[in-house]
């Protein structure tokens, strides 16, 4: 069967792999390829994800900015690791949630004065060599930052927390987190990592780089989701806009630490005079179900008293909340 025949060569001559390698190098014939065999259900096709200046065309309506960020750093701590890598993308987008223009990234490294773990640098690709003498101005930062709305990362409670500590612009900024606010599970997606959104839509790009990974989450943001017809962008926009509250199961009992962790609780250490505590964010409805969780599952007590705050995006996935 001739189904690699991308120039239509006579029957008689079976083409040998160079010639369909040099008959099939334009995106022409090589779309054709990736349309025959997904269409034959055998296979599936990723294409790489290539930059975008833009999804939809201008047409009028009122836009703000929005920066995508990812950082790369030298451990999961923002108390004793340094970032090592930031990358801030912006973008223009309406309240519906379309993106329009993408505009140029901000790409720094960043020398942590120490060496990178091996670990580190055999995850991201970020070598002691690449960011020798590097470092990131906060100066440049804020005025990057300058025209923008919201802040957008995929795994906000991460990248917040090591960014606030670089530069104080960042606390002033409502934030969004891509990962968290879709419910991707719901939308059937079987893991809401990054990689794995971007498969399940038909891309790959070059992952654990920050600004590769900024032009993941703006394309996936830019998507349909698949079951509720809404842009995913739309979705996020619409949670960042809800209230939440901020439960902290303080003096919670040690030995429930770990029920707390699988229900997303994360520790915060007290480490600005408040009380230690373990942390949680939930949206408005959902409040009096996890003060019942704590109260029947942590406390074991129906007349505990918990203390829960709302925030606002501008509080969102930080520790000053």
């Amino acid at each position: 069967m001739n189904s690699l025949n991308c120039a239509g060569p006579a029957p008689e001559e079976a083409p040998t792999p160079d010639a369909i390698g040099t008959r099939c190098l334009d995106r022409e014939s090589l779309e054709h390829m990736a349309a025959r065999l997904e269409a034959s259900g055998s296979y599936r096709i990723l294409r790489r994800l290539e930059p975008r200046a833009n999804y939809h065309d201008y047409d009028g309506t009122p836009t703000r900015r929005g920066v995508f960020v990812d950082v790369e750093t030298t451990g999961l701590d923002p108390r004793t690791d340094e970032v090592v890598e930031l990358a801030m993308l912006p973008f223009d987008f309406s309240s519906d949630g379309r993106i329009f223009a993408v505009h140029e990234p901000f790409c720094r490294f960043r020398d942590p004065g120490r060496p990178i773990p091996a670990a580190v640098t055999a995850l991201t690709g970020v070598s002691d060599a690449m960011v020798a003498g590097a470092s990131i101005d906060a100066a440049e930062i804020e005025a990057f930052l300058g025209p923008a709305a919201l802040v957008v990362a995929h795994n906000a409670a991460f990248d917040r927390r090591f960014l606030e500590r670089l530069c104080g612009a960042f606390a002033t900024l409502p934030w969004a987190c891509s990962w968290a606010e879709v419910p991707w599970a719901d939308e059937g997606f079987d893991s809401a990592k990054l990689a794995h959104l971007a498969a399940a839509q038909g891309f790959f790009h070059e992952g654990h780089r920050a600004v590769h990974d900024c032009r993941a989450g703006i394309e996936i943001l830019s998507r349909t989701l698949p079951r509720s017809g809404r842009s995913a962008l739309g979705v996020l926009l619409e949670s960042a806009r809800q209230p939440r509250w901020r439960v902290s199961a303080v003096r919670a009992p040690f030995e429930r630490k770990d029920s707390l962790k699988r229900r997303g609780y994360r520790w915060y250490d007290g480490s600005d005079g408040r009380a230690r505590a373990w942390n949680v964010d939930v949206a408005d409805h959902a409040l009096e179900t996890e003060l019942a969780f704590l109260r029947s599952e942590i406390y074991r007590r129906h007349d505990a008293a918990i203390d829960a705050r709302p925030i606002s995006a501008f509080e969102r996935y930080s520790c000053r909340a």
